[in-house]
């Protein structure tokens, strides 16, 4: 009877004892040597969703950033290997240290400018726009790089697609991140508001006379037509703001002009002024 109370006793020990081990997590390890602690929800092309413990917000990781992740199952799936020292020093000058973009030894004294935000009337313009601003911004800052390269456009923002970057994602990335996905040391970013103002309108007159070229002579009598016409110009207020980081994730510049003219196309000469006194200019 003692001998079946012990085993009894026993049984329910074990049993309590399984009840208190907590539940087993899915555990992320990443490059950087981060471990999350959580529940894996998805798996997607380029990124995997993820919920830590105790919580119900959903996180997208990228998978370029994962070494592997330990199922609660205990099944192990690997991302990514980082290189053997070995390995490290035996890759070409300018190989890629990361498969979303060049490695951070090639980032020296490059710059890549982003597409611009551009807001009209409080509503965000089309990309033709906002690309167009782009461009602009590369050509002037072009012909005053002294010893910088500036990525072209399309080469920067074909690496952006090719990353998984769109513009309503980007705000998930640090000024790091995208530095390390362009390979540049500085990207540079700006935001153009235009709002309509007021209406300038301009006016002229004219009829019809008729007047004797001789006073004398009623003969000489000729009749004169006069035009009126009027013009209406729409005026706008234009705000620029630009800005630049390093691939340390560190602001270098940072500066607000409001246009001095009223003109459709002001935020070019705002531009070129605020480009003019940034530290990435060369005259």
């Amino acid at each position: 009877m003692k001998k079946l109370l012990f085993m009894v006793c026993c049984l329910f020990t074990m049993l309590a004892a399984t009840a208190q081990q907590p539940a087993k997590n899915d555990v992320i390890l990443k490059l950087n040597g981060d471990e999350l602690n959580g529940k894996v929800l998805k798996i997607n092309d380029n990124d995997i969703e993820f919920s830590y413990t105790g919580e119900t917000l959903v996180y997208n990781i990228k998978k370029a950033d994962i070494m592997k992740i330990t199922y609660a199952s205990g099944r192990i799936e690997v991302y990514n290997k980082p290189a053997l020292p070995s390995e490290a020093k035996s890759q070409p000058a300018g190989a890629s240290a990361s498969k979303d973009g060049p490695g951070f030894a090639d980032h020296h004294n490059k710059i890549a400018v982003l597409p611009f935000t551009f807001v009209r009337d409080g509503a965000a313009a089309d990309d033709a726009i906002a690309e167009q601003v782009q461009n602009e911004t590369f050509s002037f800052m072009s012909k005053h790089s002294g010893v910088f390269e500036v990525l072209n456009p399309r080469t920067t923002n074909a690496l952006l697609i090719k990353a998984g970057v769109t513009k309503e994602s980007i705000k998930g990335y640090t000024m790091d991140d995208i530095c390390n996905i362009l390979g540049v040391e500085y990207v540079v970013e700006g935001i153009v508001n235009m709002n309509k103002t007021n209406q300038t309108s301009y006016q002229s007159s004219s009829g019809t006379t008729t007047k004797k070229d001789d006073p004398k002579d009623d003969k000489s009598k000729k009749t004169y037509s006069d035009y009126s016409s009027g013009t209406t110009t729409q005026n706008f207020q234009t705000k620029l703001s630009l800005n630049m980081y390093n691939d340390k994730g560190a602001t270098v510049y940072a500066q607000d002009r409001t246009s001095f003219w009223n003109t459709q196309d002001a935020y070019k000469s705002t531009l070129e002024y605020l480009l003019k006194r940034s530290p990435l200019y060369t005259k």
